[in-house]
């Protein structure tokens, strides 16, 4: 891990904290703009954030996040899928200590930075990191909110996240401008992956000159339960009616059979058919 020196001032290009970062998050301020030093440094370093956001990053990233901060409950279980930089998971971590968060990253070099910044921060207490695909933890992890950033189309983050909380939890996915054509086009997909209505809110208009978008989706059934239940019926249907078919065909075949065996019989005083293994034929072979 960096020493505290490496990121312990901040490069020319970041902008000092927004003058209502403290009407938004209290007392944890200071602890905010620590997680914005290590962002524009060894963020930039690592990849994870590009050059040329550093100089927007409070707005137009941390207090993105930050906003989001006021649609989870207290001391809620939050879930964050695709955490990358951060983004927002160790922004509410930061925000919000009362939150119990869990960020899932599949990229191993994008954990170990996750896991640095937050022993550097101090908030390993509220924040565990898991590597892996959302789908990797179905019925391992659960929480009340999950929330993505950046991370799909609303389609596919539904069939992701919505198995990660309970019937009633909620994803909360932060979209950009076209979150609204998004939700039109996506609707289908988010309703096979078990969500109902989907809202959009819109957070921050007053305080930022771009505000934060959240598409909000309520878990309303078990999409995966009742794509099993659904083909177990057809299952059952079939076979139903293979079975009438298969019924029909053998009182068909009787019928047949029972009006050839008299003419088979005519033909044969000893009753014998040419197949039968009693007749004579056969006992001689």
């Amino acid at each position: 891990m960096s020493s505290g020196a490496e990121t312990g001032s901040a490069p020319a290009q970041l902008a000092a904290p927004p003058a209502l970062l403290a009407d938004l998050v209290g007392d944890r301020a200071d602890l905010m703009a620590r997680l914005a030093v290590i962002l524009a440094t060894r963020g930039v370093d690592h990849g994870l954030v590009g050059p040329r956001e550093v100089p927007r990053l409070w707005d137009r990233h941390i207090v993105n996040c930050v906003l989001l901060a006021q649609l989870l409950p207290q001391g809620a279980r939050v879930i964050d899928v695709g955490s990358g930089a951060g983004l927002p998971g160790l922004v509410l971590a930061v925000a919000r200590p009362d939150l119990r968060l869990d960020l899932v990253e599949p990229l191993e070099r994008r954990v170990r930075w996750l896991h640095d910044a937050i022993d550097e921060l101090g908030i390993g207490d509220s924040v565990h990191v898991h590597r892996g695909k959302a789908q990797a933890f179905w019925g391992e992890l659960s929480a009340d909110v999950v929330t993505a950033r950046a991370v799909a189309r609303l389609g596919e983050l539904a069939q992701w996240c919505l198995p990660l909380v309970p019937l009633g939890g909620t994803l909360l996915a932060m979209k950009g401008a076209a979150a609204q054509r998004e939700m039109q086009e996506d609707a289908s997909a988010v309703r096979a992956a078990g969500g109902g209505d989907v809202d959009l809110i819109t957070l921050g208009s007053d305080l930022v000159e771009t505000p934060t978008r959240v598409v909000r989706v309520v878990r309303v059934s078990d999409a995966a339960a009742d794509r099993r239940a659904s083909g177990r019926r057809a299952a059952r249907g079939s076979r139903a009616t293979g079975a009438a078919s298969g019924s029909a065909g053998g009182r068909s075949a009787g019928r047949r059979s029972g009006r050839a065996a008299p003419r088979a019989a005519r033909r044969r005083p000893g009753g014998d058919t040419p197949d039968s293994p009693n007749s004579p034929g056969r006992a001689k072979d």
